[in-house]
């Protein structure tokens, strides 16, 4: 059985995940540098509260002299309100660079995602995109951004903690870091071998993502033929595989802990030891040895974070990796130097010798393709599946360039008008009807920024729309559910009609606006269909070939080249590909003797 599983992104050193990644973070470096002078305060003041302890031993409780103790504890409260001080503006401040970074980092993502071809989201997995821009985004925040806020918090317990020891006695200090090289190689060690296991961790997450959003997607198919049972093994595979790769890394962790543990016991005991020794020596305090146990101990815990912080770096390092390949997915061509501005277009669209091979594909999808869409005229596209009709809107819309040829809008090549501009000369009618999960009037206010209330009812009415409209439970202001599956087929076009009649597009592309209607809601939907075409150059894409009987002109693709082209009535009497196609569809319409140029169906 083949996987649908993603394949693995390329690996990346974490050198290149800082150069990627950093410049979503450089806007706030002076926030981070504060933040990093507050992370050190702490350690400072965790270091002078432990002195401060072996002063209370070595100079107030042994000696039973109260007189220092009001000096003591005063310095106590005030490190402790100091403390608290700094504690919540780093937390308030490392949470807001946290969010920063990651709404700024999803929003580039997402821009970037608006920004590929089409092709992409053909091949591509919601699931797994869903995964990418969330939990590995995290990963990489977690490295980047909180990950070096901890990590310059460790070398300052380090270094404060390490320095305290060596002032307390620098022989004892010597033996106790005897024990952090092993600390380091024990982690490293670990943290090598989490690299592949978090890489696999976050590839499962994105298929699971993928399979559930799958499923839940195609409930009702999947209810209709009974394949809860099979979907919910197909997860199950999935789910069991990312069991795998969190039980392999939960070993990696239950091993490194008390390996970790371990080392930091050894290292005790001897210090442990060592103190005992000097002070039947006279060469330490009960106060120096308490307070030098402390240390030690507080030092095992930055130690022991560096090497946690490298394991989470390398789990970060399988996230970027993922992002990284989304990012390197080539965008569509961005505007020419000098691109021109289009204010409104005339509706003058032009097809001259146009060929398209899509990336990767042997043959065109189109070849040598000519014609043109005045304004007012309705040219209807027909073809078998596969002739290339779907590149042709691809191609007014600009999701592809041609490969060979030009398309012209009001004599402009495409190409030298700014997308942004172009766009907005079109309005789309397509054939899956993509509405928001948000209210009606919301999903038509979709078509035009700023549409007031008044724009929204007069397009609906224009739609044929407004009428089932007010008579849904909270009329415009009922929401449709998750891509509109809260209203039925024909509605739901209306709905998408109405979005485009509010755009006053003067290009309209209609791509298999009445597929998947029944008889009755294709007729309720062709009346608002060409009430929309009115005016503007309508460029209509369909198999329903009762639909394009009142097209201005036919044209009639045939594995990638226009093979016929006419009115309905003419290409019937021309008995070639277009009346073939009406035979398949309309048996009892059209005879075969209705191939004599003579005769043609009423």
């Amino acid at each position: 059985m083949t996987s649908n599983l993603p394949a693995h992104a390329p690996a990346a050193r974490l050198r290149e995940i800082v150069h990627e990644f950093w410049p979503y973070a450089a806007p706030r470096r002076g926030a981070m540098v504060l933040v990093a002078a507050l992370s050190v305060a702490g350690p400072v003041f965790t270091v002078v509260e432990i002195y401060l302890f072996k002063v209370v031993v070595d100079d107030i409780l042994i000696p039973r002299d109260f007189a220092l103790f009001p000096v003591v504890a005063a310095t106590y409260l005030g490190l402790t309100l100091a403390q608290a001080l700094v504690g919540g503006a780093d937390r308030m401040l490392s949470t807001w660079l946290t969010q920063r970074f990651l709404v700024d980092l999803r929003q580039a993502l997402l821009r970037h995602l608006g920004n590929l071809p089409l092709d992409f989201f053909s091949r591509s997995r919601v699931g797994d995109l869903l995964a990418r821009v969330s939990g590995d985004v995290a990963a990489i925040e977690g490295f980047l951004v909180s990950g070096s806020t901890r990590t310059l918090t460790y070398l300052a317990e380090l270094v404060l903690f390490t320095g305290a020891l060596v002032y307390l006695d620098p022989t004892l200090a010597l033996l106790s870091l005897a024990a952090a090289p092993l600390f380091w190689l024990s982690s490293r060690y670990f943290s090598q071998r989490m690299r592949e296991v978090s890489r696999e961790r976050q590839r499962r997450s994105g298929s699971i993502s993928t399979s559930i959003e799958q499923t839940i997607g195609m409930m009702p198919l999947v209810q209709a033929y009974d394949r809860v049972d099979d979907e919910v093994d197909r997860y199950a595979v999935q789910a069991e595989a990312k069991y795998d790769a969190e039980m392999a890394s939960a070993r990696l962790r239950s091993l490194y802990a008390p390996t970790v543990d371990l080392v930091e016991l050894v290292g005790a005991l001897t210090v442990i030891g060592a103190g005992a020794w000097l002070l039947t020596q006279d060469r330490m305090t009960v106060g120096e040895l308490l307070a030098f146990l402390t240390y030690l101990s507080r030092l095992f815990g930055p130690i022991r974070g560096l090497g946690s912080t490298l394991t989470s770096a390398y789990s970060a390092a399988a996230g970027a990796e993922r992002v990284l390949e989304l990012l390197g997915e080539v965008p569509l061509p961005a505007d020419r130097p000098g691109a021109l501005t289009l204010d409104r277009s005339h509706g003058d669209v032009v097809f001259h010798t146009v060929s398209y091979t899509y990336p990767g594909a042997v043959r065109p999808a189109v070849t040598d393709i000519s014609f043109r869409v005045s304004a007012g005229e309705l040219v209807a596209v027909v073809g078998a599946s596969g002739a290339g009709k779907s590149t042709l809107a691809r191609l007014l819309t600009r999701s592809a360039d041609p490969t060979a040829g030009e398309v012209r809008l009001d004599g402009h090549d495409l190409r030298d008008l700014t997308r942004a501009s172009l766009r907005r000369q079109t309005a789309v009618v397509l054939q899956e009807t993509l509405l928001r999960d948000g209210t009606v009037r919301e999903n038509i206010a979709f078509g035009l920024s700023g549409a007031t209330d008044a724009d929204v009812e007069r397009a609906a009415r224009s739609a044929d729309a407004h009428d089932f409209v007010v008579r849904l439970p909270l009329g415009y202001d009922t929401p449709v559910g998750d891509r509109g599956r809260r209203l039925s087929g024909g509605q739901a076009q209306r709905i998408a009609i109405a979005r485009a009649l509010l755009r006053d597009a003067p290009v309209l592309l209609l791509d298999e606006p009445t597929s998947g209607l029944d008889a009755g809601s294709t007729d309720r939907v062709v009346a608002p269909l060409l009430r929309l075409a009115e005016g503007r150059a309508t460029l209509m894409i369909s198999h329903n070939l009762a639909t394009t009987r009142h097209a201005s002109r036919i044209l009639v693709l045939d594995e990638g080249r226009l093979v016929e082209e006419g009115t309905h009535q003419d290409l019937l009497r021309a008995g070639g590909t277009y009346a073939d196609l009406w035979l398949l569809a309309h048996p009892d319409d059209l005879r075969a003797d209705t191939r004599r140029p003579d005769v043609v169906p009423a």
